[in-house]
């Protein structure tokens, strides 16, 4: 051998044959892609700041609704007793009332009148029986509007309402009673209250858990919530991985 080209071949790198086929496939299999650390540990940040994310969103729009749309309010006496017992804390619907009147049968939560010298009660809860209007008076165990009886489905069998003269409701005003009629302060005896001081109607009872009524669509609102951040987070990393 010519000690010329045993030096060059010394010397120069060595020769390399690719396997037949596509090159960028065979030096793939020969040099497989390596994972960083940090791209891995970059995935996982985005991954809590978007869950971060979604949960502050949700918080903030749980507090939002609660100021402004909904309100708890604590139920210290039996007037309600059944619909409502003593100890119960309801949630209020309180923008019920810009986008629809008060309507007979509404468990409605208003301040209390200025005329009803209820002590140590900034509000009241009773059910609207009689609307502006109407001539509403009590007789015989039995609510009378505008002379004819008035059914009241919503009473337990043999609840009996108090005695009173008739009274014909003024505008923008409501006959508010308890449904234990016995032993409600009401509007029976301080008169109808004005609509200006309504709260908004009784949504849901939220305490104690046993006799927790909320509506059954009401539920799919956080289920919803719940699939949507779901999906968004399942989508988002296929389009990370692609």
């Amino acid at each position: 051998m010519n000690p010329d080209d045993a030096g060059t071949h010394a010397t120069g790198p060595p020769s390399t044959t690719l396997p037949m086929g596509d090159p960028a496939r065979s030096v793939g299999a020969e040099f497989p892609t390596m994972t960083h650390p940090e791209t891995e540990n970059d995935g996982r940040l985005r991954n809590l700041l978007e869950w971060g994310g979604i949960i502050l969103v949700a918080v903030l729009f749980a507090l939002l609704v609660r100021g402004l749309a909904f309100q708890t309010f604590y139920i210290p006496s039996e007037s309600m007793v059944p619909r409502l017992e003593t100890n119960d804390r309801v949630l209020v619907n309180k923008l019920a009332y810009d986008f629809r009147d008060p309507a007979r049968g509404d468990v409605t939560v208003f301040r209390t009148p200025p005329n009803a010298h209820i002590v140590a009660m900034d509000d009241l809860v009773k059910r609207i029986v009689g609307l502006p209007g109407e001539t509403i008076e009590g007789r015989d165990g039995s609510i009378y509007i505008d002379g004819k009886l008035l059914n009241e489905p919503y009473l337990p069998a043999g609840v009996t309402s108090p005695p009173f003269k008739a009274v014909k409701i003024p505008a923008n005003s409501y006959f508010m009673l308890g449904d234990n009629r016995q032993l409600s302060n009401d509007s029976h005896i301080w008169g109808p209250a004005n609509k200006d001081l309504f709260v908004g109607p009784v949504f849901v009872t939220i305490w104690p858990l046993d006799r927790i009524d909320v509506p059954g669509w009401v539920w799919g609102i956080p289920i919803t919530i719940a699939v949507g951040s779901i999906l968004y987070v399942v989508f988002r990393k296929r389009e990370d991985e692609d």
